[in-house]
C-alpha cells in the first residue's frame, strides 16, 4: 500500500528533491496534495503526480487522502506545521531541516511526536547517505581514534541563503546585496542562519563522531556568503568551511576525518541532483589510498525509505537523537554567533 503524502512547501527542494525521489519510492508512497503559501507553484508541482494544490496548510491537512506530511516550509514555520501536522492526526511526518530555530520549540515539537506516537523523520540527506553508513563502519572497525573533523563547502549562489542573510539588513535600510559583516550584530545573525540552514547538514554526521558540543574557539562571516567557525566536541576538534561565489570552480562538499590510522573524505554530491550516494576515500600514509564504490542510492531515497520502515513497524522510532541533532545546531548556532559579537576572529 503506498502512503499518501501531502507536501507543505513548493520551492526549489521539493521540485528537484522530494517529488523525484518520491516518484522513485511509488511503491510505498504517492503524492496526493501540495500546498505553498501564496506562490501559486503547487499547482504546478501537483500537476505532475495528478494531485491536489492549496495554499496554506487548512486545506491540505483536511484532505483525508493526506496521511505523511512533508514540511518544506521556510525553518522559521516548521515547528508551527508539525505541531498542525499532529493536530490534524496525520500518521507520519518528514520535516526538512532544521527541526526547528530554537531549543524550546524543538522540546515542544518532539514530545509532542512522541506522545502522538507519530514517527518523525528530520530530512539529513548526508547523515542517510549509504556512505556515511560505509564510512562510519570503516572507522568502527578499526577502532580509530578521531583527532579532527572538518566540513569544507563551495557553492555557487543560493538564493535560499541570500534571502536568509539580506533580510537581516535594518529596517528601512535601502536595498543591497548583502548586509554589512562590519556590524557584529548582523554578522552574528548571519552566522546563525547559516549554521542552521547550510551547516546543519552535516552537524548530524560531526555529531555522530563528537556528540557533546564544548565550546567555539571562533567564528567568522566569510563574504559574501559563507562562515569559517572552529569548534570542540567530545575533545574533537572541528572546522567548519563554506563560501557561496560566483562563477567559482565546481561546486565541492566534503568531509574529513583525521584519525590515529589513516584519514577519511566523504565526498558529497552537489545538492539538487540524484547521482548517487557519496564517494568515499581512504588514505593510509603517504601511498595507499582505498576508495569505496558508490551506491546508486542517495541520502533522499535513504530518508523516505527510514520514514517507510517507521510506518511499517520494521524500525524503533529514537526521538532523543531527533531531539540531540536539533538541539546540537541551535547551540552551536548560539555559540558561533555570541563568538562573532565578541570579535572572536580565526
Amino acid at each position: 500500500m503506498a502512503w499518501g503524502v501531502g507536501v507543505i512547501g513548493a520551492g526549489p527542494g521539493v521540485s528537484a528533491l522530494h517529488l523525484p525521489t518520491l516518484d522513485r519510492l511509488a511503491d510505498r508512497f504517492a503524492v496526493v496534495h501540495v500546498a505553498d503559501s501564496g506562490s501559486g507553484r503547487a499547482a504546478e508541482l501537483a500537476a505532475r503526480n495528478g494531485a491536489a494544490a492549496s495554499s496554506g496548510t487548512d486545506e491540505l491537512l483536511a484532505d483525508p487522502a493526506v496521511e505523511v506530511v512533508a514540511i518544506c516550509s521556510p525553518p522559521s514555520e516548521h515547528a508551527r506545521h508539525v505541531q498542525e501536522s499532529l493536530e490534524a492526526g496525520v500518521r507520519a511526518i518528514l520535516c526538512e531541516k532544521p527541526l526547528a530555530t530554537n531549543a524550546d520549540d524543538a522540546r515542544a515539537i518532539v514530545e509532542a511526536c512522541r506522545t502522538a506516537r507519530v514517527p518523525l523523520v528530520v530530512a539529513t540527506n548526508h547523515l542517510y547517505d549509504p556512505a556515511w553508513s560505509r564510512a562510519k563502519h570503516h572507522l568502527v572497525s578499526l577502532r580509530s581514534e578521531v583527532r579532527a573533523i572538518s566540513a569544507t563547502v563551495a557553492l555557487p549562489p543560493n538564493g535560499r541563503f541570500h534571502s536568509a542573510v539580506t533580510e537581516l539588513s535594518p529596517a528601512g535600510a535601502p536595498g543591497r546585496g548583502a548586509p554589512d559583516l562590519a556590524d557584529p550584530d548582523l554578522a552574528a545573525g548571519v552566522i546563525r542562519q547559516l549554521v542552521l540552514g547550510l551547516a546543519v547538514h552535516d552537524l548530524p554526521v560531526v555529531r555522530d563522531l563528537a556528540p557533546d558540543l564544548e565550546g567555539v574557539d571562533f567564528a567568522v562571516p566569510v563574504p559574501p556568503i559563507g562562515y569559517a567557525i572552529g569548534f570542540r566536541a567530545s575533545g574533537i576538534p572541528v572546522l567548519l568551511v563554506a563560501v557561496m561565489v560566483p562563477d567559482g570552480p565546481d561546486p565541492v562538499w566534503r568531509i574529513a576525518i583525521d584519525t590515529s590510522t589513516d584519514r577519511l573524505d566523504v565526498e558529497f554530491p552537489p545538492a539538487f541532483v540524484h547521482t548517487g550516494s557519496a564517494e568515499v576515500r581512504v588514505r593510509t600514509g603517504e601511498l595507499r589510498m582505498t576508495s569505496y564504490p558508490r551506491s546508486p542510492e542517495d541520502g533522499y531515497l535513504r530518508e523516505w525509505g527510514a520514514l517507510a520502515e517507521l510506518l511499517d513497524g520494521a524500525a524503533t522510532m529514537e526521538y532523543h537523537e531527533i531531539l540531540d541533532d536539533a538541539l546540537f545546531a541551535i547551540e552551536l548556532a548560539e555559540a558561533a554567533a555570541a563568538a562573532v559579537r565578541r570579535g572572536t576572529g580565526a
